[in-house]
């Protein structure tokens, strides 16, 4: 048989545990969640992840890997090995890397969960084939990160592909980073909501100022064309920096078909330092299994 490649997606709400064929890796011979519990701290959550590891050797009958893979969310300092940049309030400033290799008894390689969704669509998904790959998050935060033929790129400070605390030009709402007027605050989907009932309209989920927008109504259409306006203006800045052969958008935002349009295209192609947009900008193909799937493919570098 094929070695098994061991991953864990560690979200703020539940920790998937998934294992792969290697050598064939969409085939999921296992896959299992357990909740994450951060409000019981930050020891909970080392024993909750282990958990899923116990769970995944008895589901199996196999014995934990001498490498296992972490997708987590925010960022390890490269100089300290913390944690930064995490919604899950209660990882920050741990040494979570020592400490899970610590409680689980193996290796452990680390990435954040952009990071991780961006490898396994950039290896697996929709950018397979593609030399460099960005996978961007648009979901109730936005992040992202970049693949270069195959490889994740990190960065000095370990936030490589962060589009999503960008400045945009005009905007002045403060992010929950201590910063103003970042990607984030216009287009997660709470930040479309939140503009959605500022213009006028009902307290509803996005979904529902979507299909407002299709029927016409005024204000869920401005709140789309902002949409496909704000993102051209956003991407494009990271196109003319990296120039990635394809842009792969996972998150609820990302489901939204005005993101793939012409006129989608058209707004970002007005900010892009060329005369043609080239860039594919691509729909996920591993849906929500992508990030305890690139997890899983930490385990199989050198």
């Amino acid at each position: 048989m094929s070695r098994l490649l061991w991953g864990i997606d560690l979200g703020g709400t539940k920790i998937e545990g998934a294992i792969l064929d290697a050598g064939q890796p969409l085939s999921v011979p296992h896959r299992l969640r357990r909740e994450t519990g951060a409000a019981k701290g930050y020891e909970h959550v080392l024993t909750q992840i282990d958990g899923v590891i116990q769970d995944l050797e008895i589901a199996s009958g196999e014995s934990r890997p001498s490498v296992i893979g972490v997708g987590t969310p925010g960022a390890l300092e490269p100089d300290t090995g913390a944690l930064k940049n995490s919604n899950t309030t209660c990882l920050n400033g741990r040494p979570i890397l020592n400490d899970l290799q610590l409680a689980l008894g193996r290796e452990v390689r680390l990435m954040n969960d952009a990071n991780c969704f961006a490898l396994a669509e950039a290896i697996m998904g929709a950018g397979a084939g593609e030399e460099v790959v960005m996978g961007l998050i648009l979901g109730t935060g936005v992040g992202g990160g970049i693949v270069v033929r195959g490889k994740i790129i990190n960065g000095r400070h370990g936030i490589a592909g962060e589009w999503g605390h960008n400045p945009l030009p005009g905007e002045s709402r403060r992010c929950y980073c201590g910063r103003i007027g970042c990607v984030e605050t216009v287009l997660a989907g709470p930040s479309l909501e939140r503009d959605y009932r500022d213009a006028g309209g009902d307290a509803v989920r996005l979904p529902e100022i979507v299909s407002r927008a299709r029927d016409g109504e005024p204000a869920a259409t401005a709140i789309i064309r902002r949409l496909q306006a704000k993102f051209g203006e956003a991407i494009a800045a990271v196109i003319n920096i990296v120039d990635p052969d394809a842009i792969i958008i996972g998150g609820g935002v990302g489901n939204i078909d005005e993101l793939y349009t012409g006129e989608a295209r058209a707004c970002i192609r007005q900010h892009v330092f060329n005369q043609e947009l080239r860039t594919r900008i691509l729909r996920p193909r591993l849906g929500d299994s992508a990030g305890v799937f690139g997890a899983a493919l930490l385990g199989a570098g050198p």
